[in-house]
């Protein structure tokens, strides 16, 4: 790794102590085009509560960056020289770190998107994707959210679905039955919705939906969306439409 390309942590100013300052979002990138990394690094370096820690243009340095540096969030290209992205994603699933992956790509191969959320990753955004949506996918999976994008996440949840064998259900174990209301929500889940956009279709709160959601997971013993879309696809709950779709 080119130790020239890591950011200089910035110098506390005189008089302020360490915890008056939030903690930033320490991200690492890994692509093998200069001008992206250029292009993130600039990007993330305007946000006030993001830091890059790192760069790495090479599939071979990607582990042992992570290893070093620790960063919080990592955005990996998945095709590099060295080491591709999905072999960078296998080899972190035997080492000891932290980090949240995000893919960051140009593909639009859905079977390697598969691939990337079976190894780990917990987000997918492409590289066409706006500014904005970047920044937000790095504060998101930062707090223990998975980030895939509506289009990617109904393309992913199809190749989670066909490639699993029929009757399986993954990890799914169901303890007791949805509500009506659950049920509609477990299917907006599976399309691709955000809480926001559930309240809005819904005409209930957002906090209202989040309560429903707390009570899914714990009902079905699953522990994230997208375990909760693969529910819904095996169990064809994903066609299931909400009170107002059947006026």
């Amino acid at each position: 790794m080119n130790r020239g390309d890591e950011s200089i942590p910035n110098q506390q100013p005189a008089g302020q102590t360490r915890e008056s300052s939030p903690k930033k979002i320490r991200v690492m990138i890994a692509d093998d085009h200069p001008i992206v990394r250029e292009g993130l690094r600039r990007l993330l370096e305007r946000e006030p509560d993001m830091e890059v820690v790192a760069e790495v243009g090479d599939g071979n340095a990607v582990v042992p960056a992570i290893e070093s540096t620790q960063p919080d969030v990592v955005l990996l290209d998945l095709r590099m020289p060295g080491t591709d992205g999905l072999a960078c994603l296998q080899q972190l699933q035997r080492v000891n770190h932290t980090s949240k992956i995000i893919v960051i790509t140009a593909s639009d191969d859905k079977n390697e998107f598969v691939q990337a959320m079976k190894l780990g990753c917990s987000g997918i955004v492409l590289k066409q994707t706006s500014s904005e949506l970047i920044v937000k996918s790095i504060r998101k999976v930062n707090a223990g959210e998975i980030w895939l994008d509506s289009h990617t996440t109904a393309a992913v949840m199809r190749q989670f679905a066909s490639s699993q064998e029929p009757g399986t259900g993954g990890r799914v174990r169901e303890r007791s039955p949805l509500s009506q209301r659950e049920r509609e929500i477990v299917a907006l889940v599976a399309q691709g919705y955000k809480n926001k956009e559930m309240a809005e279709k819904m005409f209930i709160s957002e906090q209202t939906v989040k309560n429903h959601l707390h009570n899914i997971f714990d009902k079905l013993g699953v522990s994230d969306r997208l375990e909760l879309a693969l529910y819904a696809i095996h169990k064809g709950l994903h066609l299931e439409p909400t009170k107002s779709e059947k006026k």
